[in-house]
């Protein structure tokens, strides 16, 4: 019951996606009905299809490791010293309102002739898995255990040296959690594409919201978009569980 208000969003947009037009809208809803696959069909033979998802990896991949590359050292020096204000700081920037950062974007990238460019992309995504990541970690990095910090200090290690040989190989679940998050929300985000990108940086949220017309919106092509947007994800974190479940629990065990 109580995974029920999650399961059934998505269970519905499974079945819309093989019922027919006059199937889905049927009212009342159809529970039985004549699958077919014309939905998947239409999506998997839309023009640029393979241009769309070649985009989502790059900008979900370049904005996810950019927010590790800096979000890491920044969280581990807020848990350290005990930043609480920089950590009040990050808090605010990750629930600002996304089109209040967009826009300043959207301004200077015109300037600088970056719009529909990856790096204009990437960048603005990092507005925003880059304070997701350094909220997650700040959390790991306080629960871990100084007393290893002390012993590689007494043993010589420099505090980064100390980062990059002890805290980060430990570290590793509560990374990937931090990762994969920070993936998935670069991976379904339509907004930041559609204000900075263009025809050449257009990611795979963009097939779900073209199936919204004027006069019509065809919700079961846009249904088996959501399924064929939801799967690459779905199994990434299946081969990654095992480190996810770990990095969860961290917090909640000390070391």
């Amino acid at each position: 019951m109580i995974m029920a208000p999650f399961i059934f969003p998505f269970a519905w947009m499974v079945l819309s996606s093989f019922k027919s037009e006059a199937d889905v809208v049927a009212i009342p809803p159809k529970l039985i009905f004549s699958p077919t696959l014309a939905n998947y069909f239409k999506i998997f033979t839309a023009p640029n299809l393979d241009r769309y998802f070649i985009n989502s990896v790059v900008v979900g991949l370049g904005s996810s490791l950019a927010a590790l590359l800096l979000g890491l050292p920044a969280a581990f020096s807020i848990a350290r010293f005990r930043q609480q204000r920089l950590s009040l700081a990050i808090l605010l920037a990750r629930i600002i309102p996304a089109m209040s950062v967009l826009l300043p974007w959207f301004v200077w990238f015109n300037i600088l002739d970056l719009i529909d460019t990856y790096p204009a992309v990437i960048l603005a995504q990092l507005s925003f898995t880059l304070p997701l990541t350094i909220w997650i970690m700040i959390s790991f990095f306080e629960d871990f255990p100084r007393e290893l910090e002390d012993a590689a200090l007494i043993d010589g290690c420099s505090l980064s040296d100390c980062f990059i040989r002890v805290v980060l190989p430990i570290s590793v679940p509560g990374i990937v959690v931090a990762f994969l998050l920070s993936f998935i929300f670069s991976w379904n985000n339509y907004l930041i594409s559609a204000i900075v990108g263009g025809a050449d940086t257009k990611t795979l949220p963009v097939i779900a919201y073209s199936q919204i017309g004027y006069y019509q919106t065809d919700i079961g092509a846009m249904a088996a978009s959501g399924i064929v947007l939801t799967l690459p994800v779905l199994i990434l974190t299946f081969f990654v569980q095992r480190y996810v479940v770990r990095g969860l629990a961290f917090g909640a065990l000390k070391a």
